[in-house]
Order: C-alpha cells, then structure tokens, then sequence
C-alpha cells in the first residue's frame, strides 16, 4: 500500500491503463475531485484486475489492487483498508462484470470485512432480476450507505423491482467541458471539411446495433452522398477473447456488400479523451444504436449531448430521459428504415439541426465533470466531514474572454452563450470595468496583457461619450451612436471609480494618466447633482484612490461631504432589526459600507469605520447561509419586514461582496472577513446553491447569472468582468499575504 497524507475517499473499480468505460470514468471523477478538493482531500484508487493477471503499469495514486477472480483477495484488501486511517470512505463504481463470481458477488465478502462507510455507484441496473441477481443487489444496497444511479428509471427500478430501501441519489454522468461551436472547424482539422460526419464510438460488440445504421445508410447516401459514418473503438476484449473478430468482420462485409466503402470507416483502436473529443466536436450526427432496451448508462451518449451534438439512439432507458425531442431523435430497435427516417428528418433540415445543437448544449452543463465532482464532494459530506476552516482552489486567471469580447471601439456588451453580440452595442458601465481589470492586473501580474494598449482603448470609449458638462452616457450602438437618453448616475460614479483607480496604479504610462484626470476632473463637475447612494458610493471610491495619487485637502473634503452623504441615509433607515441605508437591499449593495471603509481611510474618521462594520455584518448575516454565499437576487431584491428574493443572483453582486471583505480584512485583520471573502469568492467556482461552476473554464468567461434551477450561459461582459474583478481581487491577496489555505490550479 502507497500512504497519502490527506482525508482520503477510496474509489474502487477499474482504472487506467485497464481500457473500459469504468476506468475512464473513475480516472475522471477522481481528476476532477482532485482539481477542485485536493486542499482537502485525496483521491486514492482500489484498482480490479482482470482473471488474476496484473498487466497494468498503474499510477501512483492506485493504493491496493484485487484480482476479480480472487475471493480471498477480496477480504484481505478491505483489511487492509480498515487499517489505513486516512481513508474515510470508499466509493465503489459498479459494473457487473469487474468482480468475480455469479454476478459480481465476490464484492459481497469485501463489503463484509469492510468497516468503512459505503457509497456504491451503480452504472448498470438490470430489470427483471433472477433470484440470484436479486440477492445480490439486495446485500450491495443493505452494506451501502447510499447508493448512486445515473438516470431517474434506475431508481424506479431499484424501488420497485428490488425493494431497496437505501438512500438512492441521481447525479448525472460526467461529461467534459467542451466549448460549443459549429462542426466544421475540427472536421477540416481531421480532414473531412467537405464530409457530412455521422459518428460512433466505444468499444465494438455485437450489442452495439451497428449494423442497423449500416443498413440504413444507403438511402442516406442517396440524398448526401458525402455522408460519413465514423466507426470509432477496438473490439471489447472479453468478446475478442471469446470470438475473435467476428462482429467487425461481419460489420465490413456488410459495408462491402452494400457498396458503402467510400461512407463508412472503422477505426480499430482504443480512443483516449482527447481525440473523442476532436471527433465530437467534428461530428454532425452522433449515432447510438444499442441495443440493449434496460441500458441506464451510456458514457458515449452523454459526452455526444455534451457537445452540442444532435443524436439518433435507439430508446434505450439512458436515452429516454437524455435524447429529448429538442436535442435529437429516437430510433425503433433493429428498424434501419426508422435510423434512415431520423437521420433523413435531421439532416435535411439545417435550422432545425442548429436549435437541437444549442438545446443539448444548454441543457447538459450541469453534467460537466466540475459540476459532478462538486455533487459527489456534497455527497460525501453527508457522510464524512471533510472540510477543515476552509478552502479554495482557483484556476489560473485566463483573459481570453476577455479579449473576444473586446473589439478594436471596446468591449461588447452582451454574448450569446460564448460569442460576442455585436448588435448589443458597448456599455460604458462595462467598459469603465474592464479598464478596472486592466489596471488590476498591471497591478499585480505586470504588464504582460499589453495592458497599455487596453488602458487606451477604453479610456478612448469613456472619452467618447463623455459630453461638454461632464456626464458620461451609458450606452453606444452598434453603429457608435451615442445614445444621449442613457445617462445614469450609476454611471458617472463607475466611470470616476475607475478613473480615480486609473490614477494610483503603477507603471501606467503618463500620457495615460493625464488624459484620465482630465476626464476624471471634468467628470466630478456634476457630483453635486448626485442623489442615489450606490452612484455616490462609487465617487467616493474613485475619489479615495484619486487622492491616494494625488492627496489634495480637497479631495478629501469632497469624500467627507459624500460620506456624510451616506451616513445620513443610514441614520434616516436603520433600525436595530435593519441596520442598513435604505428599506430596500438591491444591487452592489456591499459598495454602500466599502465607500465608508474608503472615507475612514481617507479621513481616518472612525465613526465611517464604525458603520461600514455594522451595515457589512448584517450584510453578511443575510447572505451568508449554511456556509454559503448567497447574494440578493434580482427577482424581488430585500425589501424590510418583507423576503429575501434569492434569484436571480449576479456574478457583479458577489464581485462586489469579495472586494469589500478583502478591504475590511486588510483594515480590521479580522480574519472571519477574509474568510467570508473566500467563501463568496467560491460562488463563482460551485459552492453556491444550486452546487453549479459560474465560471466558464473553457472559455475563462462566466455565465450571467445563476437561477432557481439553472445557470445562464450567456457570457457577457458585466458577469466576465464581475469574476476578473474578485479573481484579481484574490489573486493580489493570495501575492501579498500567502496564506496556506490559499493555491491556484
């Protein structure tokens, strides 16, 4: 046995190099808990091998290994692993056929001297169970803790045709977070830009139904004869063992016969991740035809619709909940005149082939591995109490979106999902963010952004539109009109905030400089006009970072005429019950007490210091639950004596959250503020209420918003910027100060 330090989860079932679909998916799982937990716990691996012989060079995360054919190993490993006091909990990926004996039952004698808590993972549950299988079950499900299905109908059939009375959770199979686009960029990668690609992929034998496409594909080929279908995956090896190659032979004679050479081709080999996913993302129709009718798991399936790409399956019960009539289509078992009718209906219907992609797109982001390592992780706290104070690994800062939704005026005010919406026109609220970034990340990272360039370019829009009084409009069109109806004080307070920002970073060129304090200077002419607190909580910011480059007694008297501003809006409405600065929390609500963390700063007034704590605990209390973050939502804000409205929360509102406690922990070095900051922080990477990543890896964009239900996948620039912010926010912390509890991936 290899020892881990951590609190460990113990995963057992078939590992890599072992090539089988169970494998693959505990190399998954596990890389993906890892990823986002490895500050907390450890991935260890029991690793199956196949009659008695071990063959497989296995990492060193594989800790024991058991022959499948081996009862007595069975009870000696478990053990073994009773004595290994790091490891926690075991969960067991389940497949029929790995353990020994009748029905995978040597697994029993392991969960018999096992004293470990069980979480069993059932990838195949089969209907109508023979008295033996049903024993079987039965013990597995009675020495589990709980168990995990893939699909809604396992758990209809484990209730109902096992009587299993243990906990039973659904969480999907994983899938990996591929980018959504059109097909043909990756097929002229691999070479077929002018085919129609068709595609399957696992490992060949006889249950996959390959011959019925096969079959069909003639009068397919009629219409689109440049239809190819992909044949992807070596023959199973239990049925190479015991039949050789007949099933493949049988398949391309059949293509012969039909005259099908120059539409099908089989590629003979085990594909690793990577090249699935080259070949998914080149694919215009993914085809499933197995034939198995109680089948409630199917790998291949799930990563095609994860894609975005549309499918034709046979309804089998995985398919049945995943291949809705939005995404794809359900073909009769063993019926090529229904394959060729499906097919047919798809591909001759271009628009209706798009709307399909989206929807299987959209609708199976909560299937990434990131989501389903975050499941399982919440799962398994059920059982065993991992978390120690806290945690946070965060991913390196990426900046692509960032540049995509910048073009050569600035950047773009909305996208959909991760392309740039050019008829959505420019927001200067946006663009005053994204030359806050700009500065942040010259601040702490240098220059390697070309920052400068950037810096100048937003400062150009912020110019544009800023008339001969001062005001800074809001909004340009696509066609760089300004609109004069927009102004907003909001506005005009972002717009100096980053300004005044502008003005105390370091390294930025002086020419740069110059032209932001004369906008900056001209800007504060209106100030007086200026009535709503959040807009007001903005100058003061901006002002504060103004003086701290240039300190003027000035500059100072007009944060302490804001501040008081402010403070008179909280005298006017709080209350015990309601310390807080109106009858209504809404939007950019922790920037109220960061103004007045600024002010006490800047004038070292500490009755500002005073009510920026105050008015920020109860923030917390109301949006810290259960350990997490949980901003206002949209959908109905907080108004007092009424309800917390909890959707629709947005990324800008936890930016906000994780800049204001970062600043009163650098202030008060209370450390519960620089936890809370991490803790919202995490929001945006899963630990939020719906357990959903916000941020887009992929892309290093972030969705607009998180719902009742669901994430929107629109990646806009307010929510990207919002992350950038509390990224950078993070990121200048973890630079300074180091703590341990902090790393980046």
């Amino acid at each position: 046995m290899k020892d881990f330090k951590k609190p460990g989860i113990l995963f057992m079932g078939t590992f890599p190099p072992r090539e089988c679909g169970i494998a693959t998916f505990t190399q998954d799982l596990t890389t993906a808990l890892d990823k986002k937990f490895s500050l907390i716990l450890k991935s260890g691996i029991l690793a199956m091998n196949r009659n008695g012989i071990n063959i497989y060079n296995y990492p060193k995360d594989v800790l024991f290994q058991i022959n499948d054919d081996d009862i007595q190993s069975y009870t000696d490993v478990a053990k073994m692993v009773n004595c290994a006091d790091n490891i926690r909990l075991v969960n067991i990926q389940h497949e029929f056929g790995i353990f020994g004996g009748e029905y995978g039952s040597y697994l029993v004698a392991f969960l018999e001297a096992l004293k470990k808590p069980v979480i069993i993972t059932f990838h195949s549950v089969l209907k109508n169970p023979n008295r033996v299988l049903r024993k079987v079950v039965e013990t597995l499900a009675r020495k589990s803790a709980c168990i995990i299905v893939m699909i809604q109908a396992a758990v209809e059939i484990l209730h109902r045709e096992y009587q299993i009375e243990t906990d039973i959770r659904v969480i999907p199979h994983g899938i990996p977070n591929m980018p959504f686009k059109p097909s043909i960029e990756e097929k002229e990668k691999i070479g077929y830009g002018d085919r129609i690609i068709l595609l399957s992929f696992g490992m060949i034998n006889p249950g996959k139904g390959y011959e019925y496409v096969i079959d069909a594909l003639p009068r397919v080929a009629e219409k689109f004869p440049n239809v190819l279908y992909l044949i992807i995956g070596e023959t199973h090896p239990i049925v190479r063992k015991e039949k050789g190659e007949q099933y493949r032979n049988f398949l391309e004679n059949k293509v012969k016969n039909l005259g099908l050479e120059n539409n099908v081709k089989f590629y003979n080999k085990y594909v690793k991740r990577e090249e699935i996913i080259q070949y998914l993302l080149a694919t215009d129709l993914f085809i499933c035809s197995n034939i198995d009718p109680g089948q409630v798991s199917s790998g291949t399936l799930s990563y095609a619709v994860g894609a975005g790409r549309v499918v034709v399956s046979t309804p089998f019960l995985h398919a049945t909940e995943l291949v809705t009539p939005e995404r794809g289509e359900l073909a009769e078992f063993g019926n090529p005149e229904s394959f060729k009718r499906a097919i047919l209906r798809i591909l001759s219907d271009p628009k209706l082939k798009e709307k399909m992609e989206i929807d299987a797109y959209a609708n199976t982001r909560e299937m990434t591995w990131d989501n389903v390592a975050l499941t399982y992780n919440s799962l398994f706290n059920e059982y065993i109490d991992l978390y120690r104070g806290y945690w946070i690994k965060i991913p390196k800062i990426n900046l692509n979106h960032f540049m995509t939704l910048t073009d050569n005026f600035g950047m773009i005010q909305f996208a959909e999902h991760t392309q740039p919406d050019f008829s959505s026109g420019y927001s200067i609220d946006d663009n005053a963010r994204a030359m806050l970034v700009c500065c942040m990340h010259y601040n702490t990272l240098g220059q390697n952004l070309k920052a400068a360039d950037l810096l100048e370019k937003y400062l150009n829009i912020i110019k544009y539109v800023q008339q001969s009084d001062g005001k800074f409009y809001n909004y340009i069109d696509e066609h760089r009109k300004v609109d004069l109806e927009r102004w907003s004080a909001d506005t005009q307070g972002r717009v100096l905030w980053a300004l005044g920002y502008l003005m105390n970073s370091q390294g930025i060129p002086a020419q740069i400089k110059e032209e932001a304090e004369r906008l900056l200077l001209k800007g504060l002419n209106i100030i007086d006009r200026i009535e709503s607190p959040r807009a007001i909580a903005f100058l003061i910011i901006g002002l504060y970072f103004f003086n701290q480059a240039k300190p003027l007694t000035l500059n100072v008297e007009k944060i302490r005429k804001l501040a008081d501003y402010i403070v008179n809006c909280y005298r006017e409405n709080s209350s015990r019950e309601w310390p807080w600065f109106e009858k209504t929390i809404t939007y950019s609500n922790s920037k109220l007490p960061e103004a007045l963390f600024c002010a006490y700063l800047a004038t070292k007034d500490k009755n500002y210091l005073e009510i920026a704590r105050t008015t920020l605990d109860f923030l917390k209390v109301i949006t810290f639950e259960n350990g997490l973050f949980s901003p206002i939502g949209q959908d109905g804000w907080y108004t007092k004596n009424g309800r917390k409205a909890y959707f629709d929360q947005q990324p800008e509102e936890v930016a906000s959250m994780v800049q204001t406690l970062i600043l009163a922990y650098k202030i008060t070095q209370q450390d519960l503020y620089l936890k809370d900051g991490i803790t919202a922080f995490q929001w945006f990477l899963g630990r939020n209420c719906l357990n959903r990543m916000v941020y887009d890896e992929v892309t290093g964009g972030c969705h607009d918003g998180l719902g009742e239900s669901s994430v929107n996948l629109n990646e806009g620039a307010e929510s990207t910027l919002s992350y950038l912010l509390a990224r950078i926010s993070v990121e200048e912390f973890i630079k300074k100060s180091k703590p341990a509890q902090l790393t980046v991936s």
